[in-house]
């Protein structure tokens, strides 16, 4: 297993990596604080997402559709759809993220932590610039 990686309130810690799966999929848990929301939709252009409920509640928001997953649910998003999450609820979401194929690896989200530091503000370029290098295509209004 890998070391957690921090992302503001958010930790991702990875199970399997393209790495470790020569890049059939990569598997990590996601833990997102009570009143936690990831603003930037965005979808996948190259890989599909299967996320399973494990503990607390997420809603997640897909094409505009909300959805909430509850332990032991599971909610498929596949690549080139727009989506994007949040924990409305008082007790941390603890997710599995499942990416098929494996694209992303860890490097993916200490990339993101890097460009998000604690009690600054975002540098937006940045962030756009390492999702795109990822096949993440951020969706703005």
């Amino acid at each position: 297993m890998h070391h957690p990686i921090k992302i503001g309130r958010i930790t991702v810690t990875f199970l399997k990596s393209r790495h470790d799966t020569s890049g059939a999929l990569d598997l990590y848990e996601l833990i997102v604080p009570p009143d936690v929301f990831l603003n930037v939709p965005h979808l996948h252009r190259d890989y599909d997402e299967t996320i399973l409920g494990m503990n607390g509640i997420a809603t997640w928001t897909i094409e505009g559709e909300q959805f909430q997953v509850h332990p032991g649910q599971k909610l498929c998003i596949p690549r080139g759809t727009v989506h994007s999450y949040s924990n409305q609820h008082t007790s941390a979401a603890r997710m599995m993220c499942l990416l098929t194929p494996g694209l992303v690896g860890p490097e993916y989200f200490r990339e993101l932590a890097a460009a998000i530091q604690p009690g600054s503000p975002p540098d937006i370029a940045e962030i756009s610039t390492v999702m795109a290098r990822y096949g993440v295509i951020p969706i703005t209004t």
